[in-house]
């Protein structure tokens, strides 16, 4: 050891002399940082993998099938006005003239087609022209006379029971308001509306027959299967001032195109707003559950 140089010596506290503390603190603090961009600069992250092409359509169509609302009022409207289109005049097929008769054959066109029923009504108010004629009747003299539409007993049993009671409650006048059609023997709501809309002119519901029945479960404004719950759901979604028009519309598409078991799909001025699941062809997607 050199003479006169004396090493430096710890500190009374067991710590060596050095560097200050805070600059000693601030460079440690600094360099992890440095260091850190210094490594992102030459290991950058890599991008994110973009997600696979099947679950990004899958995602895009749960996103779309989100937003497509079938009775909504834009696309009620835009059937509306196609119906319109097509059938301007339509009005009911069975042939009558006054309500009584057309309370008879109503009743009589149950489980059966217009076409029979208008076969048999023209024969059948020759021989009974009023109803006063009905009244007077007993149901197995009137049976042999309408046997041919179906369910003959049931019926002939419901023309004299409903001739008696608009005789003796309703003073031989078919009545004109709902409660009091459904009084009568053989009436339910859908004979009370096609009397109450056909002749009346009162749109007090929707008629719901088997086309009405078919073909708004296919456009998706039910999903119900009950003929009460059926109209309940048309009465919520097409407007009242057009109750009447619209089951006659229906009834006459389910005749012509939107028939059953091969409906005429390529035909169809809906068939590009309509996603029945059991079209015979299509230019849109088609929905399982509506059928």
């Amino acid at each position: 050891m050199v003479r006169g140089i004396m090493p430096r010596q710890a500190g009374r506290r067991g710590k060596a002399e050095g560097p200050a503390r805070g600059a000693q603190s601030r460079g440690a603090s600094r360099q992890p940082k440095e260091a850190r961009k210094l490594h992102e600069m030459r290991f950058p992250k890599p991008a994110a993998k973009p997600k696979p092409l099947k679950a990004a359509k899958s995602a895009a169509l749960k996103k779309a099938a989100g937003r497509y609302n079938p009775t909504a009022p834009e696309r009620v409207q835009e059937i509306l006005k196609r119906l319109d289109q097509l059938y301007p005049a339509a009005t009911c097929a069975l042939q009558h003239h006054s309500a009584w008769e057309l309370l008879v054959a109503t009743i009589l066109s149950a489980q059966c087609t217009d076409v029979r029923v208008n076969m048999v009504t023209p024969e059948l108010f020759k021989k009974y022209p009023t109803v006063q004629d009905f009244a007077a009747l007993n149901p197995e003299v009137l049976e042999p006379d309408i046997r041919s539409t179906g369910f003959f007993r049931n019926k002939s049993k419901s023309l004299v029971g409903a001739a008696k009671k608009v005789v003796s409650d309703f003073g031989g006048k078919v009545p004109e308001q709902m409660d009091q059609l459904l009084s009568l023997p053989g009436v339910a709501r859908k004979t009370a509306n096609v009397v109450l809309g056909t002749w009346f002119n009162q749109a007090e519901g929707v008629v719901v027959d088997t086309h009405v029945h078919r073909i708004s479960r296919r456009l998706e404004l039910t999903k119900n299967d009950e003929p009460g719950k059926i109209e309940q759901d048309l009465m919520r979604v097409i407007p009242r001032e057009k109750w009447i028009a619209f089951a006659h519309q229906i009834i006459w598409h389910g005749r012509k195109l939107c028939l059953a078991r091969s409906p005429k799909c390529v035909d169809c001025a809906l068939e590009n707003i309509c996603h029945a699941g059991d079209k015979t062809w299509s230019t849109v997607d088609v929905h399982k559950g509506a059928k």
